[in-house]
């Protein structure tokens, strides 16, 4: 059994509120659950499946919005996952801290895991921009279909189609603020370090999210000794689109670094 509650402040903006999955009995550790949307659209109520799956593992999980565009580009999502890690260390919450995120949300758990050291699981993350725009300078930026902007749409069927460059590229340079001089900052891999936590990292093969990021995230993580568990799966399916497969590594991960 697991306590849901929803819309908890936890910071100075209207919208720093969080949804916390609590399980009735022994807590094993706190998942941070970071949802997608491409900086632009999402909800914390979308990760509601991840909350509930984790929570019943005996994992506290605490799901936080945190402020998207247009009005808020880098690094105004991460500067608000530094408030949520003041707010755990407040609430006494902060021991034993894992980050799971999903597509955008991948991009900021990996952040966290290189800021904090925590372990981090990405589904998707957005980890490459840099070198991804400077190849793809051709590729004019379009944005997807209207109905793609639902903000609680499942994300489990958001981007299941394949590659779709011109939308990649228009949320991309929309987190830049369309500022190219950011993009080396805002791609996580030139900030590892050897105290970065370790990274289970996912992506299908020829899906929305391009693998060249995880493989050099992950390349750049083994150089450094900072263990790092790869999954590439046949398909197209996008984050939340294949999560019933990784589930079982993802409980796997969680054991390997969160002890009690």
């Amino acid at each position: 059994m697991i306590d849901v509650k929803s819309d908890i402040k936890y910071g100075d903006k209207a919208e720093l509120t969080l949804d916390m999955y609590k399980p009735t009995g022994d807590i094993i550790g706190t998942v941070i659950d970071i949802h997608g949307g491409g900086w632009f659209r999402g909800d914390k109520k979308t990760e509601s499946d991840i909350g509930e799956f984790l929570g019943e593992k005996g994992y506290l999980v605490v799901a936080p919005n945190y402020r998207i565009g247009p009005e808020n580009t880098y690094p105004a999502p991460l500067n608000d996952m530094d408030q949520l890690v003041e707010w755990l260390q407040e609430q006494k919450l902060a021991d034993n801290i894992a980050v799971l995120g999903s597509s955008a949300g991948g991009n900021m758990s990996v952040e966290m895991g290189i800021k904090y050291g925590f372990p981090a699981i990405s589904l998707s993350g957005i980890l490459d921009f840099d070198e991804w725009l400077q190849m793809h300078q051709h590729v004019v930026a379009a944005q997807n279909q209207t109905k793609d902007l639902d903000v609680l749409q499942k994300t489990a069927g958001i981007n299941q189609d394949g590659a779709n460059d011109p939308f990649y590229k228009w949320f991309s340079l929309n987190y830049l603020n369309g500022d190219l001089t950011l993009a080396s900052a805002a791609t996580p891999y030139h900030k590892i370090t050897e105290t970065t936590g370790p990274m289970f990292l996912a992506n299908s093969l020829n899906e929305f999210v391009p693998n060249s990021g995880v493989l050099k995230f992950a390349e750049r993580l083994t150089q450094l000794n900072v263990p790092v568990t790869t999954r590439f799966m046949t398909g197209s399916e996008h984050a939340k689109g294949y999560l019933e497969s990784v589930k079982p590594d993802i409980l796997n991960f969680l054991a390997e670094n969160i002890k009690k």
